[in-house]
């Protein structure tokens, strides 16, 4: 897993002309999967006159959950060419779409692969890249008598706090930099009637 990735901060839209075809593309930050419908289906119904909605997207740190699409255009014209950007700025959790109304003249294979790779060109060219630190969450467990210590801990290190239960027994929820991960468990390993369990990475 890495340390770091990078994805796209807010919405961001693009587009390119060619031979009477407009191209408009959208690229969308995304979190899961579950988005990737609903926001596909917005976009349908927005522009639901053109002939074709294709897409392309990546999700997670390690980037291996992905799919591409071409919505009715020849195989490989669409979808492929639209992950090809993606790719080569190397970002994850980001959807684009690319809608195409049809100018009434065939553009080709290579015409097609140009239009739908350089109209997802622009929407990324007009998105503002952000870098995001992998986060890995646990829950941790304890007595209150030592809230002390693992509180310092907490502090020292400049950890995310997402929630807590401070009764005889004490709960807390605590994201940790992927890249300090081992250092940070050994700390709180090292505190008798501490248990920690791991619940997801973001």
């Amino acid at each position: 897993m890495p340390a770091t990735y990078k994805t796209i901060q807010s919405v961001s839209q693009g587009l390119f002309k060619e031979k009477g075809s407009r191209f408009i593309s959208f690229a969308i930050p995304l979190k899961s999967a579950d988005e990737v419908k609903s926001q596909l289906d917005e976009y349908k119904r927005k522009y639901h006159d053109a002939r074709h909605h294709c897409y392309a997207y990546v999700l997670g740190p390690d980037r291996k959950v992905w799919r591409v699409n071409d919505d009715g255009e020849p195989s490989g014209t669409a979808g492929k060419p639209i992950m090809g950007q993606i790719n080569s700025f190397g970002l994850t959790n980001i959807l684009i779409i690319v809608i195409r109304y049809f100018g009434g003249t065939l553009l080709g294979t290579s015409g097609l692969i140009n239009a739908y790779r350089s109209s997802a060109m622009d929407a990324i060219a007009s998105s503002k890249i952000i870098e995001l630190t992998v986060n890995v969450y646990y829950k941790i467990e304890f007595p209150y008598s030592i809230l002390n210590k693992v509180m310092k801990h907490i502090k020292e290190e400049d950890l995310i706090q997402r929630s807590q239960d401070f009764g005889l027994e004490c709960s807390l929820i605590i994201g940790i930099r992927e890249d300090m991960k081992d250092k940070i468990l050994n700390k709180f390993n090292s505190i008798e009637g501490v248990v920690m369990t791991w619940l997801y990475t973001d």
